[in-house]
């Protein structure tokens, strides 16, 4: 039913239910939000967008009040802008000053509303507490100091992944953000994501920094700098430079990364093809049996960490085989390097993730070795190309130089939310019946959707894929299998919604239009390239003769394959 309203004198017709800030943003009419996103469930916690109704007394808030008939509503009356400017007047007054120093200088929301409202110079005058920066844990960093309490990070936290591991602690003007028991975020539910990052409009939230560690390296004349990079970081790095996202790109980023000083660089997509090979020899020894199924992918380490510590009794159904992050480093420094004569205590590796949880996933294998050596997101990317001046528009495009770097199509497809699941079937439906899919495509598996089914005939023999995105749509589909659905073979999980795409070390302030970019280039790819299957790579088939051995043998569960049973739980 529609509604006649009145908006700044002009009558607009809105939707009985619809919020005052939904109607604004619908016909362009800007006010600023600061605990608003629209993804989340609105708090009015901020009051930033609050608006004058004609015959209220108070100020009401656009993001959570609804629209009423012949309701008139000023957005930008002089009220309105004292009442905005005082609440961020406020919020300075116990901000720390260190503007210049903060990670989010230029990218700080609260920066932003500062400039928006012209506020020049402190009016009010706090007593600031000391605050512990919460540096325990190897993904995230957390700054209580510059916390507004807008409660973005533990909406996200609660509603889309699921874990609460930060709330609303203590009460009155003694609330702030905070853990459970004031452990840190490492000690706790934490699953170190990252999208309380993305969320934060401050500096309060940050990861933690691996690049000084990177620079020394490349400076370094005894080690061997080699970096891989996660298949959404070439569209991610175009986004960024304002540059188009075609196959000129990943030669334009691998250009990038040897003028800054990496010797070799490697897509990580040719990993993914052998967790691929791995996990489709898995499913297809476990399915005649109906043995531990449905079985759940493992290459997002923050879906792992979740499994691992809160649901112990689905450990058996995950896979066992590594996230293509850890394999891609571990052939790296047993195979590729050691082959050309080079140690591997002096191979350095770098991966470029757009996720915050790989950081944590850096650590020593079964074996006591350590594949990867740092890790940094994307975001820490652009920071080092425009520290180091590399100048996309001065650069040649750079050829891969090594015959590792190639992948199929389907190893690209991993960061976006389904995409895994259809590489992953493109080979079982071949190791199955010695045939190619045809069509390769799975429309069922593409899209923004947070959860995604299919179903695909292999010998007359239906199998049913899940794929979920955000680790609160995959908690409640864990609670369907627990109580009884079993017609499901096969679970993808990503932690982060929509996938890596939306991963927690990706650009701070994406919109849907951003994600789509960046989905557009992956499925771009796999509409391009000629080998579109794992099972096709002719680097794999090399890979498998001469370092490793037939998928799931027992070299390969040695060398490719993780015992989550020995994994510590909170």
């Amino acid at each position: 039913m529609l509604l006649n309203i009145e908006i700044n004198g002009q009558q607009v017709s809105a939707k009985r239910g619809e919020t005052i800030l939904t109607v604004l943003n619908r016909i362009g009419v800007k006010v600023p939000t600061l605990c608003y996103l629209s993804s989340l469930s609105p708090s009015g916690a901020c009051r930033m967008c609050v608006v004058e109704v004609e015959g209220l007394s108070h100020l009401v808030p656009a993001c959570s009040h609804q629209v009423e008939e012949w309701m008139q509503i000023h957005t930008h009356s002089p009220r309105v802008l004292k009442a905005r400017k005082t609440l961020v007047e406020l919020l300075l007054a116990n901000h720390p000053d260190d503007c210049l120093y903060c990670d989010r200088n230029g990218t700080c929301e609260l920066q932003g509303l500062s400039e928006e409202l012209q506020v020049r110079d402190r009016k009010y005058i706090s007593r600031h507490k000391p605050v512990q920066i919460d540096k325990a844990c190897p993904s995230i960093q957390r700054d209580p100091a510059k916390c507004v309490l807008c409660g973005r990070c533990s909406r996200v936290c609660r509603e889309i992944i699921g874990v609460a591991a930060i709330d609303a602690v203590g009460r009155g003007s003694h609330t702030r953000i905070g853990t459970s028991y004031n452990r840190g975020l490492n000690f706790n539910a934490c699953v170190k994501c990252g999208q309380c990052i993305i969320a934060c409009p401050t500096g309060a939230l940050t990861e933690r920094k691996a690049l000084p560690m990177v620079i020394e390296a490349l400076g370094n004349p005894e080690l061997y700098p080699v970096v891989q990079f996660s298949p959404t970081v070439p569209a991610a790095i175009a986004e960024e430079f304002s540059l188009k996202s075609n196959k000129d790109i990943l030669n334009l980023l691998r250009s990038a990364l040897k003028k800054m000083g990496f010797r070799q660089s490697f897509d990580v997509s040719l990993a993914a093809d052998i967790n691929i090979m791995e996990e489709a020899a898995i499913f297809l020894e476990r399915w005649p049996r109906n043995k531990m199924l449905p079985l759940f992918t493992s290459c997002c380490p923050a879906w792992v960490r979740y499994l691992e510590v809160f649901r112990p009794e689905f450990r058996d159904h995950l896979s066992p085989v590594k996230s293509p992050q850890q394999i891609m480093g571990t052939v790296i420094k047993q195979y590729i390097t050691s082959s050309a004569g080079i140690k591997s205590d002096k191979v350095f590796v770098v991966s470029v993730m757009p996720c915050t949880a790989k950081k944590a996933e850096a650590e020593f294998d079964n074996n006591g070795n350590k594949p990867v050596d740092a890790v940094i997101t994307i975001r820490e990317l652009v920071r080092m190309i425009r520290l180091l001046g590399i100048d996309f528009s001065s650069l040649e495009p750079e050829p891969t130089d090594t015959a590792f770097s190639l992948s199929s199509s389907a190893g690209r497809l991993f960061g976006i939310s389904g995409g895994h699941l259809e590489g992953l079937i493109r080979s079982i439906y071949f190791m199955s019946t010695g045939q190619d899919m045809n069509p390769a495509k799975i429309n069922d598996l593409r899209g923004l959707k947070p959860r995604k089914e299919a179903r695909i005939k292999i010998n007359k023999q239906p199998i049913n894929v899940v794929a979920v995105s955000g680790l609160a749509n995959a908690i409640a589909l864990l609670d369907e299998i627990e109580n009884g659905r079993d017609d499901i073979q096969i679970v993808e999980v990503m932690a982060c919604p929509n996938g890596c795409i939306n991963g927690g070390g990706q650009k701070i302030g994406s919109d849907e239009k951003s994600l789509k970019g960046r989905m557009k280039a992956l499925y771009d790819v796999d509409e391009e390239e000629m080998v579109k299957m794992a099972h096709k790579n002719p680097t794999i088939t090399d890979l498998f003769d001469k370092f490793l051995s037939k998928p799931n043998s027992t070299r390969n569960q040695e060398i490719l394959h993780k015992d989550h049973s020995k994994s510590s739980e909170v």
